[in-house]
């Protein structure tokens, strides 16, 4: 019986994790082990196997020692695969939660669709042949980067209801940084006229016939007005003047449009409105990075100071960072974007506020996030500097922005150019795998609906509300039962299509099923 109990035995080999990954692109269950051989196998045997195993044990290790010396030079070593962790197995292994957590939503089938009606082309061919290089529409957008492309999308569908040429639109100068930045800078704008060529003539400039005009200025354009008031308002203006001039487009224009001109907001955000090549080929190299050793997650993060102070909320960084936050609210209330007569945590709990980097790490863990994972993260700086980010390098110590990725001299070109920078950070995020925002926003409604439109990749949508009782109490609940509940807030939050007839009060460029996307399994089966 002893015999037998020391044939069945099995020797361990100890791997280092990095080989083994070498060896094998897949988990192998159970941990890697070599039986022994029987007791009555020859000395010989036993040699040559013995012989063969060292033989693999340095190919694999050649080999990866040349794989290093061949692997493409990053910036930031951090993300190199680590070749002094331990490697090892558990029987509680969370791999299928990982597994789960970069799979992608169930598209359902959606496509985009923007097939314009007769009517619509036959209007844009007759307004072209009754002078619509007569009639010029002069805008200028104003806020950041998102902002000033949501105002770009409705002038160009203004352009549209006018019957009217666009002048390539005026970016004003940013107040908090100071950004030049012309359109031509951050657009590709050659690309945005050739989009739009048979919807919206697009001119650089006002002709030498029109320089001299007094153009009419709208001073204050209601909220949400629909196409009709537009014609109303200004149409007998324009024909007569030749020129009209709009300032802060910002939510002016109706979310709900003629299916058209709904599927015009789609074409200019997604099609016409490509960055400028520079920005597309940095952001593009960027991405790459990232993506060189598997999957990545970005974060929005909005944690900069004046976000903490236009909402109304505080970091949670200590009484001495509050306590700056509350007096810069004092000195500028014109600042605080929504209700003053609610408290900071009642504000919280109403979902106002910006999720700090260690709910956004709670909120990760809880749906799977490796603790290996590849994260970039797009935004300010943020107040309190990167020690506002412990919580979430703890946990996801591969932690990244552009000025970890880019090469010496490659951010040059962009110094103080906020736009720029927050172009580049957009085209990051949009080829991510996962993205979530700390916060709502212009960047997470355009991100939501790029990605949405380009297949319906994976976009986390922070249940704030019902979340963040459970957050600011979870010392009463167990581990397990937190990481459940937080999962199952998020089943239906995970970029899977949201028909905007839900969501009326929403933009289609945020939500473009069904406008702007087709059902491409519903369409076949009725034919």
């Amino acid at each position: 019986m002893a015999t037998r109990a020391k044939a069945k035995r099995t020797s361990y080999i100890a791997v280092p994790s990095a080989i083994i990954r070498s060896l094998s692109s897949t988990s192998i269950p159970g941990g890697f082990h070599l039986p022994s051989p029987p007791k009555k196998s020859s000395r010989r045997f036993l040699h040559c196997r013995s012989l063969l195993l060292l033989l693999l044990f340095l190919a694999a290790a050649v080999g990866l020692g040349v794989s290093l010396l061949l692997d493409p030079i990053l910036p930031c070593p951090q993300l190199r695969l680590p070749s002094s962790r331990p490697f090892s197995f558990s029987p509680a292994s969370p791999a299928a939660s990982q597994v789960e957590f970069w799979r992608q939503p169930d598209g359902m089938g959606y496509v985009p669709c923007l097939d314009f009606s007769d009517e619509y082309r036959a209007a844009g061919a007759a307004a072209a042949r009754a002078g619509r290089r007569n009639k010029y529409l002069l805008v200028v957008v104003s806020g950041g980067l998102n902002q000033q492309r949501n105002q770009i999308v409705d002038a160009v569908v203004i352009a549209r209801i006018l019957g009217a040429a666009l002048v390539v639109p005026v970016l004003q100068v940013n107040v908090i940084w100071g950004d030049e930045s012309e359109f031509g800078d951050v657009f590709d704008l050659e690309h945005f006229k050739r989009v739009l060529a048979d919807d919206v003539k697009v001119v650089s400039s006002l002709p030498s016939t029109h320089i001299m005009t007094r153009p009419v200025q709208e001073k204050q354009t209601p909220l949400q007005v629909s196409p009709d008031w537009i014609r109303s308002r200004y149409m007998k203006r324009l024909n007569r003047e030749g020129v009209l001039l709009l300032r802060s487009l910002d939510s002016r224009l109706s979310k709900d449009l003629p299916s058209d001109l709904q599927k015009l907001r789609c074409k200019v955000a997604f099609h016409a409105l490509r960055f400028a090549a520079p920005i597309q080929e940095l952001g593009n190299k960027l991405a790459s990075r990232m993506r060189s050793h598997g999957p990545y997650l970005a974060l929005h993060l909005r944690l900069e100071k004046d976000v903490w102070v236009r909402t109304g909320c505080l970091p949670g960084l200590g009484p001495e960072f509050d306590a700056a936050v509350e007096e810069e609210r004092k000195l500028k209330p014109k600042l605080l974007t929504g209700r003053s007569n609610i408290t900071f945590h009642d504000r919280k709990l109403a979902g106002l506020c910006p999720l700090n980097a260690g709910e956004v790490t709670r909120l990760l863990k809880a749906l799977g996030a490796p603790p290996d994972a590849r994260i970039y993260w797009a935004g300010g700086e943020p107040f309190g500097g990167r020690d506002a980010l412990l919580p979430l390098t703890r946990h996801f110590p591969n932690l990244f922005n552009k000025d970890d990725l880019a090469l010496p001299g490659e951010l040059e070109p962009f110094a103080n150019r906020s736009s720029f920078l927050a172009a580049v950070d957009y085209v990051v995020c949009e080829q991510s795998d996962v993205f979530l925002p700390s916060h709502g926003g212009n960047m997470g409604h355009l991100m939501r609906g790029h990605r949405a439109f380009s297949g319906h990749r994976k976009y986390i949508t922070p249940n704030k509300r019902q979340m963040l009782p459970y957050l600011m109490h979870h010392g009463a609940l167990p581990e397990v039962e937190l990481d459940r509940i937080l999962k199952e807030l998020h089943r239906g939050s995970l970029g899977q299509p949201e028909p905007r007839t839900e969501k009326s009060d929403k933009d289609v460029t945020a939500y473009p099923v069904p406008e702007c996307m087709c059902n491409s399994t519903s369409s076949s089966s009725k034919a």
